[in-house]
């Protein structure tokens, strides 16, 4: 196919030259001539681009510098005459996804001090649509913990000063910020996190964390009946970190208490919480009512049944679903033996446990997107936002998880179904990622 720019834009500016009436549609005009002109210009064509609010058909994606300048369908904004032409085909672009909640993949664990670690979980969870994420600790020894923030606090600023296409970031997801998952959790329901390790929720514990990791602590799971934790709360909450609630036997009463002091997300419900009782509703009854709360889910069949992950979807909606993977350094891996964080882990036929327990998974986003909209009967816009879009709103990236002008060039494109084919960030193809 050959698209003609000069005879779109030609009659276009000619109609503005005809009427200065259309002023401030001929200046737009005008520094689109000046964009266009780039050389450095990405122009993307596809079948379909999914927008936070629509399906484009036959789209044109235009992107210079790492951002997205426009969206357009072809029909009415075909590619430039300068700069490079991508043609993916029958594919569907949709936005990067952003994963709130990873410990590991690759075979390595964010908290592996080994310096080839975190490049190898970047690289596989970009293979697999991810173009940001938040590494995700495990409750250890206090001096583990504090060498792990440090460590990461250095590898995400380290990524925000390298420039666009450095050889360092190609091919590889974004870590944007430190989600802390314990020690400030239930003895009752901590999972697989070493019961030795668990603290209260102090405010000297959780200063000594956020000085260890410069502030970047984007996300903290904490237990909200524990004596100390609505305090936390109000004060993390203020300093712009997503507290989420989780690993928890709380009642109704002490997850209202949270939400009301600035909780406003839930880690993997129904997994690590009291269940939910038609006389007692709990941790569960609160985060599924309360509208000012989001909720991930690990939909990989194995954590929740798909009722369950449809309950889920129904109950939070396509606004506040989000969806995690909680993968372990066994993601990607074959059955084995791998750590998470001081834990060694068993994985069997998909399935990772410790003495038993769940611990973890193997879940990658791209097939968390596809069985979301398989099991709760969402379209695929619906899922991919469970993926992207909720996550960064989560998060507090607003220039993540959308494919809108200004926002970064993180996206994935996928097969009509769902499958993964290749992924960009920042309109950089990640190698290796069909």
């Amino acid at each position: 196919m050959v698209w003609s720019w000069e005879s779109v834009f030609g009659g276009l500016s000619g109609r503005c030259a005809g009427s200065r009436k259309t002023g401030g549609w001929y200046n737009l005009l005008a520094f689109l001539v000046v964009r266009f002109q780039s050389t450095s210009m990405l122009a993307f064509a596809a079948a379909r681009l999914l927008t936070p609010d629509r399906v484009v058909e036959r789209p044109v994606m235009l992107v210079d510098d790492g951002r997205i300048v426009e969206i357009a369908a072809l029909a009415d904004r075909q590619l430039p005459t300068v700069g490079t032409h991508i043609h993916l085909g029958d594919g569907v672009i949709a936005p990067g996804y952003f994963d709130l909640h990873i410990h590991g993949s690759a075979g390595y664990d964010v908290m592996d001090e080994r310096s080839e670690a975190l490049p190898a979980i970047e690289r596989m969870l970009a293979r697999r649509g991810v173009t940001s994420y938040f590494p995700t600790t495990v409750t250890a020894p206090l001096d583990v913990t504090l060498s792990t923030l440090e460590r990461l606090a250095g590898a995400i600023e380290a990524r925000e000063k390298r420039a666009l296409g450095d050889a360092d970031c190609v091919g590889r997801a974004a870590p944007l910020g430190i989600h802390l998952e314990g020690p400030f959790l239930s003895h009752a329901r901590r999972g697989v996190h070493p019961s030795e390790s668990l603290l209260p929720p102090k405010m000297a514990t959780f200063e000594r964390f956020w000085q260890a990791a410069r502030g970047h602590v984007r996300m903290m799971t904490i237990a909200p009946e524990l004596d100390g934790a609505v305090e936390l709360i109000q004060v993390a909450a203020a300093r712009g970190v997503c507290v989420s609630l989780g690993h928890s036997d709380a009642d109704f009463a002490a997850a209202e208490r949270a939400i009301a002091a600035g909780a406003r997300h839930a880690t993997h419900v129904f997994n690590a919480m009291r269940p939910l009782d038609p006389r007692e509703p709990g941790i569960l009854g609160a985060v599924l009512s309360d509208a000012r709360v989001s909720a991930d889910i690990i939909a990989d069949g194995i954590h929740l049944e798909p009722a369950i992950v449809k309950l889920v979807a129904q109950a939070k909606g396509p606004e506040k679903t989000v969806l995690i993977t909680d993968a372990t350094a066994a993601a990607g891996m074959p059955d084995g033996k791998y750590r998470l964080g001081p834990i060694e882990v068993d994985v069997n036929d998909g399935k990772c446990t410790h003495e038993g327990r769940l611990a973890g998974s193997v879940l990658t986003m791209d097939r968390a997107v596809r069985n979301l909209a398989d099991f709760a009967g969402w379209s695929l816009a619906q899922a991919v936002s469970a993926a992207s879009r909720n996550p960064a709103r989560v998060a507090g990236f607003e220039h993540k998880g959308q494919l809108t002008a200004g926002a970064d060039a993180d996206f994935a494109v996928l097969s009509q179904r769902g499958e993964l084919l290749r992924t960009f960030v920042s309109g950089v193809e990640c190698s290796g990622s069909a």
